[in-house]
């Protein structure tokens, strides 16, 4: 399996330069619907449930303290990690979602029920560590 290394180098090298955030938002969808297309994932990692929308503990050590990341980060990542499939499913994903800013995948992922139930009652702002489920995104995507 994929991890999530591949998956960001693929992604910063088909998407150039972009914000950390972006970056933890576009892994966030390729991971959703890979989900649901493939009834897999692409990589084991959990997100976590964060204030600004859904966040990989894992890739956010690595970015801490970064605005924008490219390639260069992900030097472990090997892309030949993920199968035509997976290319392409993830190409489907930068295509939509990919020409958005990150404030607005922030936004919308904070409409959307995996998000908003993995924090429950927390106040807008309130840490949260609180894991999204794999079996949320996938029930919650394939309904759209």
């Amino acid at each position: 399996m994929a991890t999530f290394k591949d998956v960001a180098r693929y992604i910063t090298e088909q998407h150039g330069q972009l914000t950390a955030m972006k970056l933890q938002k576009l892994l966030y969808y390729a991971q959703a619907w890979n989900l649901v297309w493939e009834e897999e994932p692409l990589f084991e990692d959990d997100f976590q449930a964060w204030a600004n929308g859904p966040v990989l503990p894992s890739l956010y050590a690595m970015h801490r303290g970064m605005f924008k990341v490219d390639a260069s980060l992900f030097t472990d990542g090997c892309v030949d990690a993920l199968t035509d499939v997976q290319r392409e499913n993830i190409d489907r994903v930068l295509s939509f979602y990919g020409k958005q800013t990150a404030q607005w995948l922030s936004d919308l992922t904070h409409q959307e029920d995996p998000w908003c139930n993995a924090r429950g009652d927390l106040m807008p702002g309130e840490a949260s560590a609180a894991v999204i489920p794999k079996a949320a995104l996938h029930e919650y995507y394939s309904s759209l």
